[in-house]
Parts: C-alpha cells; structure tokens; sequence
C-alpha cells in the first residue's frame, strides 16, 4: 500500500498564493509520476499538474504560469506552489501517485485532499 498525506490547503484572497506538500509512504511499491489534482462540487476532477520521477512537468492550461510543481524523490514528497490564485481555482486538491509494483504492475493512489478556499 502507498499512503499520500496532502498539507498546505486553505482559506486565501484572490491573488493570494498557498504552497501544497504531498507526503508519499510505499512500503514495497515504487513511485514514479506524482501530481495534483482538483475536484470542486458537482465537477469532475481535473489535472492540476504532474511530474516525471526526472523532473518532466505538466500543467493545466488554466493554472499553467501560476503554478510550480517540484518533488523530492528522496523524500518522496511533492510540492505544489500556487500563486495568483482566483475564486475558480477553489476545490478539494488531491495528491497522486503513480506507483509500481515488483511485478511491474501501476497504479494510481490517491490522497485524501485538502481544501482551497479562494474567496474575498
């Protein structure tokens, strides 16, 4: 099993900036690509952004210029600093890891979220 515990979430006025931590704990499985996804009520949830176990990066196209995505894999933690934020980015943010197995077997784990409020 792999445990992800996002931190970092919260209440922040338009133009505010927060900074995301996700904390991964693999037992036996090994962690490639980790990301940040978002869910806000009666929405699907959406990419926020990921990257490679080398550093490749992808963002959203409506995020993408305020938001840096970095990891540490000797920690296996991701971080995700967000800045100019505004009210449409409000939303539970979700951590992700794309683990493998010593089969060879991927899957995706997921965090329990943590809330960004964006609100004047």
């Amino acid at each position: 099993q792999v445990q992800l515990v996002e931190s970092g979430g919260g209440l922040v006025q338009p133009g505010g900036s927060l900074r995301l931590s996700c904390a991964a704990s693999a037992t036996i499985f090994s962690i490639n690509d980790m990301g940040w996804y978002r869910q806000a009520p009666g929405k699907e949830r959406e990419l926020v952004a990921t990257i490679t176990r080398r550093g490749t990066t992808n963002y959203a196209d409506s995020m993408k210029g305020r938001i840096t995505i970095s990891r540490d894999n000797a920690k296996n933690t991701v971080y995700l600093q967000m800045n100019n934020l505004k009210p449409e980015d409000t939303a539970v943010y979700y951590c992700n890891a794309l683990t493998r197995s010593p089969a060879g077997a991927e899957f995706n784990a997921w965090g329990q979220g943590t809330q960004v409020t964006v609100s004047s």
